[in-house]
């Protein structure tokens, strides 16, 4: 097993964008209910790698396994030195590494482009492996927000996770 992290290219679009779409319809970790296609995924990408962020791939063996980007937190000016970041993993390769992989990527890559602060809006708060791993790589909680997504017939909380890249 060798876990490799690279820049998502368009040719992962369709395995990217199936990755995803397990956890929208299987998950409570994406509060979307209903999985982009392709070209929207696309479209996100863009954005992006517009923002000088990382959107990255993780391969086992030559298969990607997931991938993990860092988007902008949010449109308004004042906040264009926090970006948020986002990781999936297939369902079948969860465990190996690749989340941690990534996610260390998603700091070095968003530290060299500038930012300042990583958000992690963490879907569903018994997401303990998400949580978990935000934790490990120095993400700590600074909230939750009770009962604010209705999917699956339940509630969701959101919990809010933010790693200071740099002081």
């Amino acid at each position: 097993m060798s876990i490799r992290v690279r820049s998502a290219g368009i040719g992962d679009m369709v395995r990217l964008q199936a990755i995803y779409a397990h956890h929208v319809l299987q998950g409570t970790g994406s509060f979307e209910e209903i999985p982009p296609d392709v070209d929207e995924m696309l479209s996100r990408r863009d954005a992006v790698l517009a923002a000088g962020l990382p959107y990255l791939a993780a391969e086992n063996d030559g298969v990607v396994i997931g991938y993990a980007y860092a988007g902008l937190y949010r449109s308004r000016t004042a906040y264009r030195h926090t970006a948020e970041d986002s990781v999936y993993i297939a369902p079948d390769a969860t465990g190996l590494g690749a989340g941690r992989a990534l996610l260390a990527q998603v700091i070095a890559q968003s530290a060299a482009a500038g930012y300042r602060e990583l958000v992690a809006i963490i879907g569903d708060s018994g997401n303990t492996a998400s949580i978990g791993l935000h934790r490990a790589l120095g993400f700590r909680e600074v909230g939750t927000m009770r009962n604010v997504g209705l999917k699956f017939g339940r509630w969701l909380d959101t919990v809010i996770m933010q790693y200071t890249i740099t002081g």
